[in-house]
């Protein structure tokens, strides 16, 4: 049996009743960082093995699926956040799944939705492009393609690239681009900017240092519009 349990983001509270049940009942817990997971199990006096699992690594992948093949529960964790979801999981999954092995994923933190949740911009459909390649003009493709679907973009970013990133959707989709950008979810320092992309990326920049994990949301020029005909096509 295998399970994908979201841990938090960064609020320790954040975390379910039963994904604690499941990490308490699991034979192993597969983690993308051992010592961070060790962290979180220790907070919630929880002993478990923990094997680190590598997605770029198919032995790993191997090794991880040879231990469900036996006839353990596995709980999958990653650093935070919900399995697979811009985090490594899903090919374990399909493996999984391929191989007859039982799978559940539970209901839990997710960055994209904390964040879609409080932009207050759509209560419908939305493009999540997670982390964009590192090479510009390939970003700028897909920023671009996904912003002509007229609903809102979402992908993530660490803080060593966000001003570039918002450079880059300013050069891609022009500077008064309306955006949204949530940094630090559900931590002690969270924060959330609003306005056009070189307002916020002008803002940033300005600081001596920029720290955090970033959600930016790319909102569609017009907003009321948008959401008026996003309404209507469904009738």
């Amino acid at each position: 049996m295998l399970y994908m349990v979201p841990t938090p983001l960064g609020n320790l509270q954040d975390i379910t009743l039963r994904a604690l049940d499941v990490l308490k009942s699991a034979d192993v817990i597969l983690c993308e960082d051992t010592r961070r997971t060790q962290g979180l199990l220790a907070h919630f006096g929880i002993s478990k093995p923990t094997i680190r699992y590598n997605e770029h690594d198919e032995r790993s992948v191997k090794h991880c699926l040879e231990i469900l093949q036996s006839g353990k529960t596995a709980a999958l964790v990653s650093d935070c956040g919900t399995p697979c979801i811009s985090d490594p999981g899903w090919k374990l999954v399909r493996e999984a799944v391929q191989a007859g092995i039982k799978t559940s994923s539970l209901p839990g933190p997710s960055a994209v939705a904390c964040a879609l949740a409080g932009a207050g911009i759509t209560g419908g459909a939305f493009t999540f492009l997670g982390f964009l390649p590192r090479k510009p003009g390939k970003a700028a493709k897909v920023i671009a393609a996904a912003y002509e679907q007229n609903i809102p973009v979402v992908l993530y970013e660490s803080p060593y690239r966000v001003l570039k990133m918002l450079e880059l959707i300013a050069k891609t989709l022009g500077e008064d681009t309306p955006v949204v950008v949530a940094r630090e979810l559900s931590k002690v320092y969270e924060e959330w900017l609003r306005g056009s992309v070189g307002e916020v990326a002008r803002i940033l920049s300005a600081r001596s240092k920029v720290q955090g994990e970033f959600v930016l949301i790319i909102d569609r020029p017009n907003t009321q519009a948008a959401q008026e005909d996003e309404s209507n096509s469904y009738f």
